[in-house]
């Protein structure tokens, strides 16, 4: 599939790529979870690529689903490049807690590097839910924060059929 290119406002971007949208196969492992994945630093369409490859490869992980790549500008620290957006539902056998620390580890593969807060990224990997489980440590909270305010979520969630 060729990569295909919407403008829905101003600068947002709506982007269909191979594996994006899809629907991918079933599961017969225990857990499910919802995560977002961004990227605004070098090809983030390949990037994407490349971590459905990775994660579908996995033993713990099965991707079921991904959605559409939404492209948009940053919030936060705003002097960066726009950020591209998806989000892949997964099943696993990972506990929640496994799960952050295995998308730390594949944040940190794909050239992660955390300058400072809201630095611009080459992955960003996110728990958004994890079956009905709710978490507020510290290191991990769930389900995430802030999702139900960010586009770069609900857009991509809205549209991942």
């Amino acid at each position: 599939m060729k990569n295909e290119t919407k403008t829905v406002k101003n600068s947002y971007k709506i982007i269909t790529a191979t594996f994006f949208p899809a629907k991918i196969k079933k599961s017969s492992k225990k857990n499910i979870a919802l995560i977002g994945v961004g990227c605004n630093l070098g090809n983030c369409i390949r990037r994407f690529k490349k971590l459905y490859h990775f994660l579908s490869k996995h033993p713990k992980i099965d991707v079921l689903q991904t959605s559409i790549i939404y492209k948009n500008p940053p919030f936060g620290y705003l002097d960066q490049p726009d950020f591209y957006n998806s989000v892949f539902v997964i099943k696993t056998d990972y506990s929640p807690y496994e799960l952050l620390h295995f998308l730390l580890y594949t944040e940190k593969k794909f050239g992660r590097k955390r300058s400072f807060k809201n630095a611009p990224r080459t992955l960003d990997l996110d728990i958004i839910l994890y079956n009905n489980v709710r978490i507020n440590t510290e290191k991990l909270k769930i389900p995430h924060p802030f999702y139900k305010k960010r586009d770069s979520v609900l857009v991509p969630l809205a549209l991942k059929d």
